[in-house]
C-alpha cells in the first residue's frame, strides 16, 4: 500500500523517537551502577533499536537521534532520579502511540512494537527500585511540614513585627529548630516502624527536606527590605514548591497531581490565612511598632 506524505511524516517522526530513546536508554546504562538496573536498561535499549529498524525498513531512511532530548533526558535522570527520568520520558512517548492505528493499515507488525511499548517497557522500568522513592514519605513529611508552618509563620510574623531582617532571622531560628524535631521525630518514627527504612537516613531526608524548604522561603526577607514584597514572594514559592514537588511524586509514584497539588496548597494556605489573623491581631493588641 502506497504511503501519504502525512503518514510517511508520522512514521519518521516515531522513527527517530526510537533512535533517541535508544541512545538514551545506553547513556544511563554507562553511569547506572547497579547490574540489574543495567540489564534492565541494556534491555529495553535494546527494544527500542529494534522498533527502529522496524519503522527504518518502512521509510528506508537513516536517521540521527534528536540529541537535545538526549541531553535533557540524561539530566534529569542523573538530578532527579533514574525512576522520575524514564517515566517522565515514557509519558511523552504515549503521545506517539495515537498514530500507530494509521501505521497499522502499512505494516500491520506494528501491533509487536505497540505490545513492547505498552507492557515490557512498563513492567521493566517498574522494576527499577531507587533509594530516594524509598524515603520520599520522609521528604513529603519534611517539606510539607515546612511548608504548612514556616509559611504560616513567616506570615504571622510578617504582619506582627513589618521589619523584614527580623522576620527573616525569627524565621530561621525557628525553621532550625524545626528541622532538629522533624528530624529526630522522623527517626523515631522509622525505628519502630517494621520497614526497609534505615532510621538515620529516614530522619535525616525529613530534616534536610525541612531545612532546605525554610532556606528559600526565608530568602526574600534578607535579600529585600520592603516586607509586603517578602510575603509576597514567599507565597508564590511556597505554590511553586508545592507543584514542581508534588508533579515529581505523580511522575516517579502514577498519581493524581490534580488531587495532590490542591490538598496541600489549601492546607498550606489556610494555615497561613489563620497566622495572617492571628499576626494582625497580635500587633494591634500589644501595639507592636518596630
Amino acid at each position: 500500500m502506497e504511503i501519504s506524505p502525512e503518514l510517511k511524516n508520522k512514521i519518521i517522526k516515531s522513527q527517530k523517537g526510537e533512535l533517541t530513546e535508544y541512545h538514551i536508554y545506553k547513556k544511563l546504562a554507562e553511569f547506572v551502577k547497579d547490574s540489574k538496573q543495567n540489564q534492565i536498561i541494556s534491555k529495553i535499549a535494546d527494544e527500542e533499536f529494534k522498533h527502529y529498524e522496524f519503522f527504518k525498513a518502512i521509510t528506508r531512511k537513516e536517521l540521527k537521534p534528536d540529541n537535545f532530548k538526549i541531553f535533557f533526558y540524561c539530566f534529569i535522570a542523573k538530578f532527579f532520579g533514574l525512576n522520575f527520568g524514564l517515566k517522565l520520558m515514557e509519558k511523552g512517548e504515549d503521545l506517539a502511540q495515537k498514530t500507530y492505528d494509521e501505521i497499522k493499515k502499512v505494516a500491520p507488525e506494528i501491533d509487536r512494537v505497540i505490545k513492547d511499548e505498552n507492557l515490557h517497557e512498563n513492567e521493566l522500568i517498574g522494576l527499577i527500585k531507587e533509594e530516594r522513592l524509598k524515603y520520599v514519605s520522609s521528604v513529603v513529611l519534611g517539606l510539607n511540614d515546612a511548608l504548612v508552618e514556616i509559611s504560616g509563620a513567616l506570615v504571622g510574623f510578617s504582619l506582627a513585627l513589618q521589619n523584614a531582617q527580623i522576620v527573616g532571622i525569627v524565621g530561621l531560628i525557628t525553621g532550625i529548630a524545626g528541622a532538629l524535631s522533624m528530624g529526630a521525630s522522623s527517626y523515631l518514627s522509622a525505628k519502630e516502624e517494621d520497614s526497609e527504612k534505615i532510621p538515620m537516613k529516614a530522619g535525616s531526608y525529613t530534616g534536610l527536606a525541612y531545612l532546605g524548604t525554610i532556606i528559600i522561603l526565608i530568602l526574600p526577607y534578607f535579600l529585600f527590605k520592603y516586607i509586603f514584597l517578602c510575603l509576597a514572594i514567599t507565597i508564590i514559592t511556597v505554590f511553586l514548591l508545592i507543584f514542581f514537588f508534588n508533579y515529581y511524586v505523580s511522575v516517579a509514584r502514577e498519581l493524581d497531581l490534580k488531587k495532590r497539588f490542591f490538598e496541600m496548597a489549601g492546607i498550606s494556605l489556610g494555615v497561613a490565612l489563620i497566622n495572617f489573623l492571628i499576626g494582625m491581631t497580635i500587633r494591634k493588641v500589644f501595639g507592636i511598632d518596630i
